[in-house]
């Protein structure tokens, strides 16, 4: 698709098919094209090629009058700024677009909806007497209120603070299982997209760059730019050495594989989680000596820096439990031991 500047691109090579009551999270960096990608589904915005199919019609096929007739029928969009009509109570930002649609029973309808998202004693309240938890809620109700075949989310927890953001992407997602409604959700927050989908879209300057579920984009990466985007990641710079093994800086460490041409240059990446840290020494494969040079709080876990004791090596970070970390007492300066598990070890083209 390209924009009204002829030379711009904003998505290209775009093939994405969404199975029937799946959640489907679309995440990326700033202008990666998340947005316009949900604006195409919506049949908001128009591919300059390509079409989008849905229910079995070709949505640009249509005119603007029937697009928007099959979006009412369809489509359920909450948006980021939730869009309610301070004018009107909970019960009738709800009972809004059953009524355009002439639905029966439209009161009934929109009561039954608030009521499953746990709102069934707020109807009369108007969104400014609301919390933004509640606005979402009533937003939420809205876009199901018409039963679409299709739930779009932009963004729809990023106005919440943390608790609530929290609580609302586990309610939104076990309703989104009940009734087994078809959901795309764009979202920036890395966690709300591995614990709320059933599969993941990673997209990078317009393009795709890797589709899988939740413990394939994290564990199994297929580029750099997955692996350093969703989670963090530590990247050894290495050269490929005979007999499986890698040399970073004056150190060699094993892989575990012999399919690499002896010589080559290629990037080393690990998890965090994945390092293992010892004090007592091991004589596990890939154990090397490392100075802690500094521990992060983090909550549960900490955050600990370290720099091998060899020229040459980058610094790595890992994921150490608090009480781990407090037990060992870790410290800037303190002597450890990690461990690097070749298993864990991927390399990236």
């Amino acid at each position: 698709m390209k924009s009204g500047d002829a030379d711009l691109v904003i998505l290209r090579d775009i093939d994405l098919a969404v199975t029937s009551g799946e959640a489907l999270a679309v995440v990326g960096a700033s202008g990666s094209g998340k947005s316009t990608l949900l604006a195409l589904l919506a049949g908001l915005d128009t591919p300059s090629v390509g079409t989008v199919m849905l229910d079995g019609v070709d949505l640009f096929s249509l005119d603007e009058d029937q697009r928007a007739q099959l979006r009412g029928r369809l489509l359920g969009f909450v948006f980021q700024s939730f869009q309610l009509l301070p004018a009107l109570t909970a019960l009738e930002n709800v009972m809004l677009p059953l009524e355009l649609a002439r639905v029966d029973d439209a009161e009934a309808r929109a009561r039954e909806m608030l009521v499953r998202v746990g709102l069934g004693e707020r109807l009369q309240h108007y969104p400014k007497h609301l919390s933004g938890g509640e606005q979402q809620r009533v937003a939420l109700a809205r876009a199901l209120a018409t039963s679409p075949g299709l739930l779009l989310l932009d963004e729809p927890l990023s106005a919440l603070d943390a608790r609530v953001r929290v609580r609302l992407r586990d309610e939104i997602k076990e309703l989104q299982r009940r009734l087994g409604v078809t959901t795309v959700m764009v979202t920036h927050d890395q966690e709300e997209a591995l614990s709320m989908a059933d599969r993941i879209v990673v997209m990078n300057q317009g393009r795709i760059e890797q589709i899988g579920t939740p413990r394939e984009i994290y564990e199994m990466p297929a580029t750099p730019f997955t692996a350093d985007f969703v989670g963090k990641v530590n990247v050894l710079p290495a050269i490929v050495e005979q007999g499986g093994v890698c040399r970073v800086g004056t150190m060699s460490l094993v892989l575990g594989r012999s399919d690499l041409i002896s010589g080559t240059a290629v990037k080393l990446y690990l998890r965090p989680e994945d390092i293992a840290l010892s004090m007592n020494g091991t004589t596990a494969t890939n154990t090397l000596p490392a100075t802690v040079a500094k521990v992060e709080f983090l909550g549960a876990f900490c955050m600990v820096g370290v720099a091998l004791d060899t020229p040459g090596a980058p610094p790595l970070v890992l994921n150490v439990p608090r009480h781990a970390v407090a037990q060992a007492q870790l410290r800037p300066g303190t002597a450890v031991s990690v461990c690097l598990p070749p298993a864990a070890l991927r390399i990236l083209s």
